[in-house]
């Protein structure tokens, strides 16, 4: 159950990403969708949502990673240096 969620946690952004690529093809091929009032506008949301499912995605990613140790010096914490 457990990896289920986890897998849900990955498949939505990239859902709401691939929305944003749509949303953002259809605006240059000027299709302009219903609840949007304009092109531009489709354009924007569409840019929007697509950093927002990418950024969740890479964030989750990063986390992971760092949380395994299998990132590069520069990003890790170093222990003697902590400031909350």
């Amino acid at each position: 159950m457990g990896r289920f969620i986890a897998l849900m946690i990955l498949v939505i952004p990239g859902i709401i990403a691939g929305y944003g690529i749509k949303l953002m093809r259809d605006s240059i091929f000027q299709i302009l969708l219903t609840p949007y009032p304009s092109l531009i506008i489709q354009f924007f949301v569409g840019i929007v949502l697509f950093l927002a499912g990418l950024s969740f995605i890479g964030g989750f990613i990063f986390y992971r990673d760092k949380k395994n140790g299998k990132i590069s010096s520069r990003f890790a914490i170093k222990k003697g240096n902590e400031t909350d």
